[in-house]
């Protein structure tokens, strides 16, 4: 590949963030670094770096650069891997993201992940923010809602997940068992964007006035803990409730009120070792379930 050493350089040179580091790491003189980081912005006419004080630090530019040459090194890597039969000892990182909600249902294979390949670092980001797959920030992202349609991505569906209506057990002690048809009559948590992809949401339009609503939240974790403590009725998977004694079911879950849970990685990296490696976890606990 052409100009391939100085995109290595680079590539250290972002990660590391001094010139005096990158060289050191790839044993060269720091004036080779800065003629390598000249040449390609030349090449690519367009400034890659910012340079300051306490270092360098990347451009909009430079990102996008990172993004691919990065993606290009771990896939070498990999194949050097693959070629040396040493597949079984995988290193690295390895960064999945997901929502905070469905998050345990993911540590058993991370957990299991781990115990097979302890040599790779393993980054989970419990967030409602949507990695960008194609910049990077993610190897696996696991994603509810609509199925994403983005052309680089490998899409599969991992799950559905149900909702019911539940009340907390101190709720029906104080205000006594909510029955179907007095539900206007009861309390709510719900969530402040009632317009968004929560299946639920219509129902909630319809049957629950503001005036019921006794707390509106962003996060589902606060929701589940609401609900726990009496302060309203609220929607919750069956996930969130499994095994506990402290919730009890006034609407059952149905499937007008699922979501889908998608796993997405992108295409440079899907077909890489240690992404396969995971998601075969993943596919040998579901299959257990």
């Amino acid at each position: 590949m052409q100009h391939w050493l100085e995109l290595r350089t680079a590539l250290m040179l972002a990660r590391l963030g001094t010139v005096s580091a990158a060289a050191e790491s790839l044993g060269v003189h720091r004036a080779t670094v800065n003629r390598h980081i000249d040449t390609l912005e030349t090449v690519l006419r367009a400034k890659l770096f910012q340079r300051h004080a306490r270092g360098y630090t990347l451009t909009e530019s430079g990102q996008e650069m990172l993004d691919v040459v990065g993606r290009a090194d771990e896939m070498f890597s990999d194949l050097a891997g693959r070629h040396h039969g040493r597949s079984e000892t995988l290193s690295g990182n390895l960064i999945v993201t997901a929502l905070p909600g469905i998050a345990s249902l993911l540590t058993p294979a991370l957990r299991e992940f781990h115990l097979a390949h302890p040599q790779i670092n393993i980054e989970f980001a419990a967030s409602s923010n949507l990695a960008k797959l194609e910049y990077g920030e993610a190897h696996i992202a696991f994603r509810a809602g609509p199925k994403p349609n983005m052309p680089d991505y490998v899409v599969k569906l991992f799950k559905r997940i149900c909702f019911g209506l539940y009340a907390g057990r101190r709720y029906v002690e104080l205000n006594g068992q909510p029955a179907a048809g007095t539900l206007a009559n009861h309390n709510f948590v719900g969530s402040i964007e009632l317009s968004s992809r929560l299946p639920f949401a219509q129902w909630m339009k319809t049957h629950v006035s503001d005036r019921n609503l006794s707390l509106k939240t962003t996060d589902q974790q606060v929701t589940i803990s609401a609900v726990r403590d009496g302060i309203g009725l609220g929607f919750l998977s069956e996930n969130d409730v499994s095994g506990d004694p402290d919730f009890v079911e006034i609407l059952p879950s149905a499937q007008d009120w699922s979501v889908a849970i998608w796993q997405v990685t992108h295409i440079d990296l899907h077909r890489t070792e240690k992404v396969q490696q995971f998601l075969k976890h993943i596919r040998y606990l579901d299959s257990r379930a």
